[in-house]
């Protein structure tokens, strides 16, 4: 094995100080200031994309066979597509002027030209040093489409992107959790989170959550990208979903941005940005602040979020760029209901202490290289300084301890005082790491051909520990062991984790419409755990003892995850592509340490293995109809789930372990016609078109480890997930209705069913909800834009979670009818 990583490595460095000194490109500026022009997207009159533009204006054509004609494409939002004839050969520099679009058209107008813009919802086959070929991606471009957008509500901004299963949160969109084909929406624990290419969960090993998601009024898109982009980014089963934040204004030294939103349940934000470029200096950033009380009593929420982002372009081949992120939010959470309660009244809510905080810190400095027309690379350095404390209670809905009446500050509980101590979790993220990355074009056998290499390096150390908190009501994060003797620390522990990996991935272009792209991805993991847990057995009978059972453990692993994507485009409105991979998900010992009243945990928990396939269609009709549909497969063995059991050691209690292999099949499929041009295409200042986002999934539990799973439903997962839309806009009004249907799923691998009687339990399946959803906005001038909404205008009670731990455990309910208002100034 150690042989194969060196020859790994040889070959990456070799790529990386490889060169050829061809010269044809091609420069592309601004026909009226003469100013480079970045990322125009070029591509041949049949489809095939040569590439973009870097920052200095220019892009090479390398990848074009030498002495053919070529009928190229220029497009960029903010210009007027340009076609031109050219003879490729080894001389070939030439200077292409864009004309800018200019001011006079309406933002209908302008809305619809981006929205031809040769199907821009896919990542094209290489994009700086990433390929993509072959591979199930959706890009989500925010500038394109209505939504509230100021409390990042999942629902609207991720309404066409296949599958996807969401967790409406109330908490202003500080946390986004999607999950999608079985994978539990959590925290976006399932999918490796980025932004800017960087890794922003807490531990992509030891604890994949994301407590952070930037604010969609800075983003400039959303990468989604599904199962093969492991072997680029790591070994998830859901793939990758990449924060691509706005970038610096090329033509103002300085640009002001503010939105200030109100709305439903005291709400409350403000986005102010500053962008712009002075010289070979450029910079971007932000300050986002969130404030609301959500529909329930003992929520609330107060958020802070800087973000500065500054680049330095050295020469037309050197950059450099850093960028640092801070988040610092405090959230009252009204914790679950029972089924019983949430029939009652959704908007009840039974716990008055319970608080979350998150502190975020987020460093990265790139450096952004090109060697040649056919050598990029790219040098990422990152490093993460973070936070999360909960206190609170976690018992049953109905449990004595916590079902404590609304009480003031100043007033008691129904016991007199709070006289009982609440369970505190803390724990501190400290990580950094490096990635490299070489991207190579190159020709073989008359067809270009490109090679990607990369590594990466990560090390984390984090803390966990939990033990009792204050009894007071207010957010007091401090431990309290010295108070409360007889209920000493849970636990206590250490996690230092290191990851080192090596990836690769080429571009066979077998001939001009077909291509494979093998890949494979090696991973060296160490995972440690430094501490104690309390020996929960000591403490029955009438003299409890309180004794420590040390677990210092230490778990090397080294493995390789082979894949593969093909392509077939044979003409420019229709391709097919297919990828395969394997996936791999490790258990983490903070999963494992972590003291829940609600469930137990199985000590024999093991790593995840499995796969993910995709076979589908894509493509673009005489630009009115844009379609992607695909079947995909996805098999997990030793699949992680909950079931209740009366086994030894357990005693009649939920626990959560390996319930056995699980495999999952569906079809996903996005559709969208713009009826305008189909109908009124000599309406300029018309804009109407429609959407449908359908997946329809079915699941099994076979070679299940416990009877009572084998042949079950795979939880997480609706059947059908339907979401569809309609938009119309005229002149500067534009308005947009959306409507969302999930049917029911469970919540365990038991699949215990919906009770309406249930009173007690955490237990129990989602049902079938759906909702409407009402944007509009309207744009006075350039600098004025007013933008509204009604989210779930029906008013429908529904939930989309029950949650075994914090904010529950039980039902979270979901927001009934809220509406907002945002009011743009730009300068």
């Amino acid at each position: 094995m150690k042989l194969k990583v060196y020859n790994v490595a040889l070959l990456f460095f070799i790529s990386l100080f490889s060169a050829v000194a061809q010269s044809n490109q091609i420069k592309v500026v601004d026909a009226e200031t003469q100013q480079p022009i970045s990322s125009v997207e070029v591509y041949t009159k049949g489809g095939d994309i040569v590439g973009m533009t870097n920052d200095s204006g220019t892009i090479s054509l390398s990848s074009l066979k030498k002495d053919k004609k070529y009928r190229l494409v220029f497009f960029e939002y903010n210009y007027k597509t340009l076609e031109l004839d050219i003879l490729s050969n080894i001389d070939t520099n030439i200077t292409v002027k864009m004309q800018p679009l200019g001011d006079v058209l309406s933002e209908v107008v302008l809305s619809y030209k981006k929205k031809q813009a040769f199907g821009l919802t896919t990542l094209k086959s290489v994009e700086g040093t990433h390929i993509y070929a072959g591979k199930k991606s959706e890009v989500v471009l925010l500038d394109q489409d209505l939504g509230n957008k100021a409390t990042n509500n999942a629902r609207q901004i991720y309404a066409k992107v296949a599958g996807l299963n969401i967790y409406d949160s109330n908490d202003g969109g500080l946390q986004l959790s999607i999950g999608g084909r079985g994978l539990d929406p959590n925290r976006t624990a399932n999918f490796n989170t980025r932004q800017n290419d960087y890794d922003i969960s807490a531990d992509v090993l030891g604890y994949p959550e994301s407590y952070y998601t930037p604010p969609t009024e800075g983003l400039e898109q959303i990468q989604v990208i599904r199962g093969a982009a492991s072997l680029q980014y790591g070994t998830q089963f859901g793939g990758l979903i990449n924060f691509v934040t706005k970038k610096p204004n090329p033509k103002k030294q300085l640009e002001i941005t503010n939105r200030s939103t109100i709305g439903s349940f005291d709400l409350f934000t403000n986005f102010t940005s500053v962008s712009g470029t002075t010289g070979k200096l450029s910079y971007y950033g932000y300050y986002n602040y969130k404030q609301g009380d959500s529909f329930r009593p003992n929520s609330g929420f107060d958020s802070k979020n800087v973000f500065a982002h500054l680049g330095y372009e050295f020469n037309d081949n050197t950059k450099i760029e850093a960028e640092f992120t801070h988040l610092n939010y405090l959230a009252q959470q009204a914790g679950g209901v029972s089924d019983v309660q949430f029939l009652e009244d959704p908007r009840q809510s039974y716990r008055t202490r319970n608080w979350f905080a998150v502190d975020w810190n987020l460093f990265n400095v790139k450096l952004i290289h090109e060697f040649s027309d056919h050598v990029n690379a790219t040098l990422s350095f990152f490093a993460l300084d973070a936070s999360r404390k909960a206190i609170g209670f976690r018992t049953n809905p109905l449990d004595e301890n916590a079902n404590i009446f609304e009480v003031d500050s100043d007033e008691v509980d129904e016991f007199g005082n709070f006289d009982f101590e609440r369970d505190l979790l803390v724990g501190t993220f400290q990580n950094f790491g490096a990635e490299a990355r070489v991207i190579t074009k190159y020709t073989l056998k008359e067809q270009p051909a490109v090679l990607l290499l990369g590594a990466k390096f990560y090390k984390a150390d984090n803390t966990a520990q939990q033990g009792p908190g204050s009894k007071g009501i207010d957010a007091d994060f401090s431990f309290r062991t010295n108070e409360f003797p007889a209920y000493p620390n849970q636990n206590k522990f250490e996690y230092p984790n290191m990851n080192i990996s090596f990836f690769g991935e080429n571009i066979f272009n077998i001939t001009d419409h077909l291509s494979i792209t093998p890949g494979f991805r090696f991973e060296y993991i160490k995972t440690e755990s430094q501490g104690s847990f309390l020996n929960r057995a000591n403490l029955q009978g009438s003299n409890p003892v309180i004794s420590f059972i040390p677990d210092n453990n230490q778990l090397e692993r080294n493995f390789i995850l082979l894949g593969v994507g093909v392509s077939y485009k044979p003409e420019p409105y229709f391709e097919t592509y297919f990828n395969f991979s394997q996936n791999y998900r490790s258990v983490t010992f903070s999963d494992i340490r972590t003291v829940n009243p609600s469930f137990a945990v199985d000590p024999n928990i093991q790593d995840e293995t499995g796969f993910t396939a995709d076979l589908g269609v894509r493509g673009t009709l005489d630009k009115t109809i844009s379609y992607d549909v695909n079947v995909f497969s996805l098999l997990y063995d030793n699949r992680i789930g909950q079931v209740f059991t009366t086994e030894p050691p357990f005693r009649a209690q939920w626990v959560r372990g390996n319930i056995g292999k699980a495999l999952i099949v569906g079809l996903e499929s996005l559709v969208q016609w713009n009826i305008k041009e189909s109908f009124f295409e000599e309406y300029d200042n018309l804009k109407l078109d429609v959407f449908s986002n359908l997946a329809l999934t079915t699941s099994e539990y076979s070679s299940s480890i416990r009877a009572s799973v084998d042949g079950n439903k795979v939880e997480f997962i609706p059947e059908i997930n339907l979401k569809t839309g309609v938009s119309f806009g005229y002149k500067n009004l534009l308005t947009s209705i959306q409507y969302s249907y999930l049917s029911e799923q469970f919540t365990d691998a038991t699949n215990s069913e919906y009770d309406p009687n249930n009173g007690d339990r955490v237990d129990g399946a989602i049902p079938a909800y759906d909702i409407f959803d009402f944007s509009a906005s309207y744009t006075f001038t350039k600098n004025i834009k007013l933008e509204l909404g009604v989210n779930n205008f029906l008013n429908n009670s529904y939930f989309t979670r029950r949650a075994t731990g914090y904010p529950g455990p039980g039902i979270i309910p979901s927001a009934p009818r809220n509406w907002y208002t945002t009011l743009q100034f730009t300068f």
